[in-house]
């Protein structure tokens, strides 16, 4: 089986059943699945396989704990991780709302009070990371998610922690990691 989603859908059929796609990006591919033991909605992504073998999978399950690590209301939490049939992924809370990207998109210009508001939400989770040595290193209006009215950060998997896996840096001068 060479399809992703089938190896993956296969692999992980007695805890997920992946419904769509939802997005591809730089370094991995978000499937809207359904999480069977808890009956809830969640985004399980899945690192490409390519840039497993190039990177390394301990390198990535690094960054997943380091975002599994950082727990603030205005950062999207990851819920599981793992490997299956080869494929590397991590579970996240899916969410309803819409991006910063598509609400700029379609308004084409906040209210001063709702920007604010916005950087304020941004500045909260950014000071909390930053605060243990992490530097999400991808903020743009398609990592900001609006859940619940509120905004939230999404994707700190290309984070640069400063302090994980030994001390050794995630993220290097010259390589380009997330959106260019």
């Amino acid at each position: 089986m060479s399809d992703p989603v089938a190896r993956l859908s296969t692999a992980l059929a007695d805890r997920y059943a992946i419904e769509r796609e939802l997005g591809t990006g730089g370094m991995a591919t978000v499937y809207l699945a359904r999480d069977l033991k808890h009956e809830r909605l969640v985004a399980l992504k899945v690192l490409r396989p390519e840039l497993a073998a190039v990177l390394g999978i301990e390198r990535f399950f690094s960054e997943i704990r380091v975002t599994a690590a950082l727990q603030h209301p205005r950062i999207l939490p990851l819920f599981d991780s793992g490997r299956a049939d080869g494929l590397i992924y991590y579970v996240m809370p899916y969410v309803e709302g819409e991006t910063l990207r598509s609400r700029l998109d379609r308004e084409k210009q906040l209210r001063i009070d709702e920007a604010v508001d916005i950087a304020k939400a941004l500045a909260s989770a950014l000071d909390y990371a930053h605060r243990r040595g992490v530097i999400h290193r991808d903020i743009k209006p398609e990592n900001i998610l609006f859940q619940d009215g509120q905004a939230v950060v999404a994707d700190f998997g290309i984070a640069l922690a400063l302090s994980a896996a030994g001390g050794k840096r995630l993220t290097e001068t010259g390589r380009s990691l997330g959106t260019p």
